[in-house]
């Protein structure tokens, strides 16, 4: 039987913790910039961690 392929564009997207949760990048950051506030464009730099409802099936795409 073959081996089992990550998903490669979720695995350049997702990283996971040592704890096991998955980290991501916000959206909303790549253009119209312009009418976003500081603020708003500071925050979206950050990282978050992937909800619960989710959790499962990006673990599925990015097991290795």
């Amino acid at each position: 039987m073959p081996k089992m392929k990550s998903n490669r564009g979720a695995s350049k997207r997702f990283r996971t913790t040592a704890s096991g949760k998955i980290k991501r990048h916000s959206s909303h950051h790549s253009h119209i910039l312009t009418k976003k506030s500081a603020k708003r464009k500071r925050n979206l730099r950050k990282e978050s961690l992937v909800s619960d409802a989710d959790y499962s099936r990006v673990k599925i795409m990015i097991m290795k």
